[in-house]
């Protein structure tokens, strides 16, 4: 949560201005859009209007309610050029960075991420859209990947493809690991 009297990080901003740019171009309620996204309205409105900063789990809810990609909430340039992706921490997420590498792109259907996990933190999420895959390989440290309700482990320059339209997880087994997540959205 963002404290009142504090102004909202860029990274909220963002999501703040994607979200009620999206939900107001689709003609949608935020009673709609609770239905939608499985995020209460109270939260959404808080959201909005930046006095909320959501965890990366409430953001993935969103995204996929509202059939968006990721990367979307992000930036407000889609087109940007990767070297003006910083890395974007989110307030309820502490132990976790995450870089956009590429931005979704209707065309390849993919997004591209560079995360971090720091301090054994172990990160789940919902199932995404039916059909999503996202393509892993881990750049340093040792990190656990949780699909069909069992943790498998990957070292350094390993990886794996996660059917991620089912609850997946990700965890940090050494203290520090960074890995690289492709996103493929189905056409």
């Amino acid at each position: 949560m963002t404290k009142a009297n504090a102004q909202p990080s860029a990274i909220s901003r963002s999501i703040a201005h994607h979200l009620q740019s999206v939900r107001k171009a689709r003609g949608l309620s935020l009673d709609k859009t609770a239905q939608l996204t499985g995020v209460s309205k109270a939260m959404l409105g808080q959201i909005e209007r930046g006095e909320s900063s959501p965890t990366i789990a409430t953001l993935w809810k969103i995204a996929t309610g509202l059939a968006c990609s990721f990367s979307s909430f992000l930036s407000g340039d889609e087109t940007a050029p990767t070297s003006q992706h910083a890395d974007n921490k989110f307030a309820n997420d502490p132990n976790v960075t995450i870089k956009t590498l590429f931005p979704f792109n209707s065309a390849t259907q993919f997004e591209m991420f560079e995360l971090c996990l720091t301090d054994f933190h172990e990160q789940h999420s919902s199932a995404h859209q039916i059909g999503v895959t996202e393509h892993i390989h881990v750049l340093q440290g040792k990190l656990g990947v949780l699909q069909d309700g069992q943790w498998q482990t990957y070292q350094a320059q390993e990886q794996c493809i996660l059917r991620a339209d089912q609850p997946h997880g990700y965890r940090d087994e050494v203290g520090e690991t960074r890995f690289i997540v492709v996103i493929h959205y189905p056409t």
